[in-house]
């Protein structure tokens, strides 16, 4: 729960601190610009809220790193739902209203996610998790999004250490495999999920399991 409240606080920050220029820079996300991530964030947001106040009575079906499902194809930014978001990134026009937007419902988010009982069972996509783990798995999809956000940006400061190292545990848990130990954290997500290709040392570093790799998760 802690865990989340800080890495879920260092994306509000650093998206609060972007330049207005840097909103119109390339993401880590395919097809999408810093601005179109921001407006995804907004939607993360609205499901954290969404979720935790949907209670469950029945017993969980996921935990933490089953709530991943792991898709078939990367994505290639042409899906319904990423050009919607472009669409509404493109309805705010100016930076400063994304960040309003954003500030205003991942606050509360913030706030929710502090108060909430981790052993709340809580339904989300037709699933159900106890609210400690909704917001553990949350606290890889906001270190992604974090990393995605600063790939193109200069001097922006990085997800906090202890996100990166449980969201590494976690995609070696979904990946079945850990990352060899010459693989930082950063690059193991960023390998293992696809948003760069492994160098040809990091290749026979990781040996038989490059094979598996990326993991596309949804």
């Amino acid at each position: 729960m802690d865990l989340f409240s800080r890495s879920w606080s260092a994306l509000r920050t650093v998206v609060a601190e972007l330049p207005d220029e840097n909103f119109a820079q390339p993401s880590g996300c395919t097809g999408w610009l810093v601005r179109d991530l921001v407006c995804h964030l907004i939607i993360d947001a609205q499901d954290v809220l969404i979720t935790l106040v949907t209670p469950a009575d029945t017993e969980p079906t996921r935990d933490a790193v089953t709530y991943w499902d792991l898709a078939d194809t990367p994505p290639t930014g042409d899906d319904p739902l990423d050009a919607l978001v472009v669409r509404l990134a493109a309805a705010y026009q100016e930076p400063r209203l994304l960040k309003y937007h954003f500030d205003d419902v991942g606050s509360a988010a913030g706030r929710a996610g502090e108060l909430v009982d981790p052993d709340l069972r809580v339904s989300t996509r037709d699933e159900v998790l106890t609210a400690g783990d909704y917001l553990s798995a949350y606290v890889l999809e906001s270190t992604l999004h974090h990393l995605d956000l600063i790939a193109h940006l200069r001097g922006a400061a990085e997800p906090p250490a202890e996100g990166l190292a449980r969201s590494r545990d976690m995609l070696e848990k979904i990946a079945g495999t850990a990352f060899p130990a010459s693989f930082s954290d950063k690059d193991a997500l960023l390998v293992g999920t696809g948003r760069r290709g492994p160098t040809d040392a990091e290749k026979a570093d990781l040996g038989e399991p490059a094979m598996k790799l990326p993991l596309i998760l949804e």
